[in-house]
């Protein structure tokens, strides 16, 4: 536990409110035979109570969901831990009956909530003196009291219209309403899965399919893949279940699709996860969209959900060099790719490193900043010339999809050769596409700070390749709130942050700041 113990040395002793007629004075009779025991006990078991809590309240949240096995290894959990109000462990739910037989231990701390748990009533219990702290921690961030504040005002009207006292006084749905399941592996399919779980924890896509976005009800298209994500957001966020899912309809859609572009996804064996995201987004475009041109002024070329979520559009302006004329294409895109290799092959050259490490920045900067030579043929010039071309962004979507290419193709005499690149790619958790754009700053330093917030994104999740290219696995790292969890197939698990900026990212997804 990374809170700081207090150990006073001279500790006061505890002062316990009498009871109002007919509240009980003790959580439990168990809890009464350990108060009894003396002030000292009780005033160490309320002390180390309060250490508790602050290591639940203010220390990171993967913490308290941390205990250690009988292997003595580190496990993180995503249901509630049990820590020892007799001794500074942290147990599961599995190990709560053997520590509590070992040491003769009885009493825990729930983990999420820091209510009081007595093992002899296998139950938890509501003991006054516990409790006040806890809400007063809950609701206040502190133990204390104001001088002029008495005791009963913390049950005023106005304290209990205050949302932290609400939430600290209201039974929570279990982990799952936060959409924390994993998916099981049908072959070969965690490729599927980590795509699946980056659209399950994006909250533009989540808000569609919870609010009816699409009609499944009325939808008369067989085997529809929107529907089968319309299932799927409703199992994830409504239904009170943690086993795997199994992503069955969204398997068959594609199985059974007459698409030629699908027929890879048919076998069992490893895709890549970055073409099933574009068949996938490609198949949601086509069942979730109306048929109806944008309204006016919007700046997508369709009102789908898919367009409104990762479109964005780039602008490549080519210029000769003969006669300094430009053109200009305007293109949509769903992703933005960006090449390893080159950069790779410079810095091996610059440094003499075997594996240098490479930065988002770097890369972005390649395709964005720099421009690069191409032939071109010009109509001022009448015929082909040398010119030089510029890629910038002209609107940034609302959630930005980067891949990093890691995996090369060469052809070599007889079939094509494949080799991944695992350079290490350093990528932040908030990036600034601002550069990128063709927004100019202005003078006025306010403007230019507004005008960076409107580019600012922050990390949603993280797709990972583990592995060799022909045999290796996929895993994804999701943002719920401010925790961040492992996404493993069915297998589902705290992470911490850096776990997650040290990955081997394969794609990134970015959601702009003034939607998280």
């Amino acid at each position: 536990m990374s809170a700081r113990p207090t150990t006073p040395a001279s500790p006061k002793n505890a002062k316990v409110k009498s009871p109002s007629p007919g509240s009980p004075m003790f959580g439990c009779e168990h809890v009464q035979l350990l108060f009894g025991q003396g002030q000292e006990v009780m005033n160490s078991s309320i002390a180390h109570y309060k250490m508790i809590l602050r290591g639940i309240f203010d220390a990171t949240p993967i913490v308290p969901q941390t205990s250690t096995n009988q292997e003595g290894r580190p496990v993180t959990s995503l249901t509630s831990n049990y820590l020892c109000l007799q001794c500074p462990t942290t147990v599961s739910e599995d190990d709560r009956l053997k520590h509590g037989t070992k040491k003769s231990h009885r009493f825990y701390v729930d983990s999420r909530s820091g209510s009081l748990y007595c093992q002899i009533c296998d139950d938890l219990v509501w003991d006054p003196t516990l409790e006040e702290l806890r809400v007063r921690k809950i609701g206040t961030g502190s133990f204390t009291i104001g001088r002029k504040r008495k005791h009963d005002e913390l049950f005023t009207d106005s304290i209990k219209e205050d949302p932290r006292y609400i939430s600290s006084n209201t039974t929570i749905a279990s982990c799952r309403a936060n959409g924390l399941r994993g998916i099981y592996n049908a072959g070969a399919t965690c490729y599927q899965n980590v795509v699946l779980q980056s659209f399950l924890h994006n909250p533009l896509l989540r808000n569609f399919y919870l609010s009816d976005g699409h009609h499944s009800n009325d939808c008369q298209v067989p085997h529809c893949l929107s529907c089968a994500m319309d299932d799927m957001f409703q199992d994830f966020y409504a239904l009170e279940n943690t086993n795997g899912y199994t992503a069955a309809n969204i398997l068959s859609g594609f199985w059974i699709s007459e698409r030629k572009a699908f027929e890879n996804l048919v076998t069992t064996k490893e895709q890549d996860a970055h073409e099933f995201f574009q068949f996938l987004a490609e198949e949601l475009h086509e069942r979730t969209g109306d048929g109806k041109k944008p309204e006016s002024g919007s700046e997508h070329s369709c009102n789908c959900i898919i367009h409104q979520t990762f479109y964005g559009k780039m602008l490549t302006t080519t210029t000769c060099q003969n006669c300094n004329g430009t053109s200009n294409s305007v293109q949509s895109f769903l992703d933005l790719s960006l090449g390893l290799d080159h950069l790779v092959q410079k810095r091996i050259r610059k440094t003499g490193q075997k594996k240098p490490a490479l930065t988002l920045k770097e890369c972005l900067d390649e395709e964005y900043i720099k421009s690069d030579k191409c032939e071109y043929r010009c109509n001022h010039c009448k015929g082909t010339q040398q010119a030089r071309r510029h890629t910038t962004i002209k609107r940034l979507p609302n959630v930005l999809s980067v891949q990093l290419k890691r995996f090369e193709y060469r052809q070599g005499r007889h079939d094509r050769a494949a080799s991944k690149i695992d350079n290490g790619v350093r990528f932040p958790l908030q990036l600034n596409m601002l550069p990128y754009t063709q927004r100019v700053r202005s003078r006025d330093s306010r403007e230019n700070l507004e005008l960076e917030r409107s580019c600012t994104y922050d990390l949603l999740s993280v797709v990972v390749h583990v592995g060799e290219i022909e045999t290796g696995h996929y895993v994804s790292y999701c943002r719920v709130g401010d925790q961040w969890f492992k996404f493993n197939d069915h297998k589902v698990e705290l992470a911490s942050l850096s776990e997650v900026l040290g990955a081997q990212a394969y794609l990134l997804f970015y959601i702009i700041r003034s939607l998280a």
